[in-house]
């Protein structure tokens, strides 16, 4: 077993998600790997399994891709308007999203010039050009928590667990 060495840094509240990154970097190594979360889900993720998909894979950065929870059910149109397909909440219709849950080499730093750099926009969207960013597909628990409804679903299944 490793020793683990976590820290909670402020960054600032006008910091974008590229520039909370970018002030991280004296806490890091050159050639260090390290997790990362932006700490607003709740998840399940095996973080052994995590970290050896993305050494596989010689990835810069590897994200936790998850299904979103279904809020809504799916109607599909046809073009007289009569509904052709119509089905109740399932997840399964959704497309993958970021789970928030990620595995970053220190090269990430290359990528983010300022504090008003976003993540999700140039760096990551450069380093998928590059054929660097992986997704780890996580199948199992995954929750946000961006509202109200949302903190009530966890404490929900808080209390059945405990």
């Amino acid at each position: 077993k490793k020793n683990w060495n976590v820290k909670t840094i402020f960054t600032g509240k006008n910091t974008m998600t590229g520039g909370r990154i970018k002030r991280l970097q004296k806490f890091f190594k050159k050639n260090e790997t390290f997790f990362l979360t932006y700490g607003d889900g709740l998840s399940d993720v095996n973080l052994n399994k995590l970290i050896k998909f993305h050494f596989k894979n010689k990835s810069l950065v590897t994200l936790t891709a998850v299904r979103p929870p279904a809020r809504f059910g799916a109607i599909k149109i046809t073009n007289r308007d009569r509904v052709s397909i119509f089905r109740e909440k399932s997840s399964l219709d959704e497309g993958w999203i970021n789970g928030g849950f990620f595995v970053m080499d220190y090269k990430i730093f290359n990528f983010i010039k300022s504090d008003k750099t976003f993540l999700e926009r140039d760096p990551l969207e450069k380093i998928s050009q590059q054929k660097k960013l992986f997704a780890f597909k996580h199948y199992g628990f995954w929750q946000c928590m961006d509202t109200i409804r949302d903190k009530e679903i966890i404490e929900k299944k808080y209390k059945k667990i405990f």
